[in-house]
């Protein structure tokens, strides 16, 4: 069991809602989604509407339907913050992600939402726009930082734990989704584990941790693997 003690916070403060336009990294840029991404991300995600499996919307069949889930995606910022993801070395729009549930008076935020293409799956891109979404919420003073997902989408929970967000267990029939029920897989890291994850990325995505056609060398999963939490001690 873990072990709980009582935490004065009387101190602390209620974080910022999210609201930089754009973050950059080495491999990523992040820029507030907009309906002007639509034809770029619309190409990249024709044809594969797999991705779209565990999204709370149908793949849409052309454009327009396109556009109009970007549209309902951005049409409410305070409580859904949506970034489209731009990988620097394939020079495409190849994703979007978001801060899907926001509250700063808890100091909670959820990144949540998340349809990569083909392209940008599985990529150093990838990898760094989910550490700079996570570095800008603790930096920003969040004290917990989650992931949801369907608890049937076990890459999605892989890639949680890869993140090195901690699992705490299913919430049982917690939604009904497309007409299915949906068990919820819940992760989270939070602020004191913060500085270790933030050295765990940095040596990741050093180039000294890449060969020269690209590949890994010391895997992200290795090096957060000792900052998970058990389940039994969460």
């Amino acid at each position: 069991m873990g072990h709980w003690a009582l935490e004065n916070l009387e101190n602390w403060a209620p974080p910022p809602p999210p609201g930089p336009a754009r973050i950059e990294g080495q491999f990523v840029l992040l820029e507030q989604l907009s309906i002007g991404h639509s034809t770029d991300l619309y190409l990249q995600f024709q044809g594969h509407d797999d991705v779209w499996r565990y999204l709370p919307d149908r793949p849409p069949k052309d454009i327009q339907g396109f556009t109009d889930i970007l549209h309902d995606f951005t049409s409410d910022p305070d409580n859904h913050f949506f970034y489209a993801i731009f990988d620097k070395d394939s020079g495409k729009w190849g994703g979007f992600a978001s801060y899907w549930t926001i509250q700063p008076d808890a100091g909670a935020i959820e990144l949540g939402c998340i349809g990569l293409s083909p392209s940008l799956q599985r990529t150093r891109a990838a990898t760094e726009a989910f550490y700079l979404m996570m570095k800008w919420a603790f930096e920003a003073g969040y004290r917990r930082f989650e992931w949801k997902c369907n608890a049937l989408n076990v890459p999605s929970r892989r890639a949680a734990q890869r993140l090195g967000l901690s699992y705490e267990g299913i919430f049982r029939q917690a939604s009904v989704t497309k007409g299915q029920n949906r068990d919820t897989a819940w992760f989270a890291a939070i602020d004191k584990e913060w500085p270790d994850l933030q050295n765990a990325f940095d040596t990741w995505l050093d180039a000294a941790n890449f060969d020269a056609n690209g590949q890994q060398i010391m895997s992200l999963t290795r090096l957060t693997a000792p900052i998970l939490v058990k389940a039994d001690s969460a």
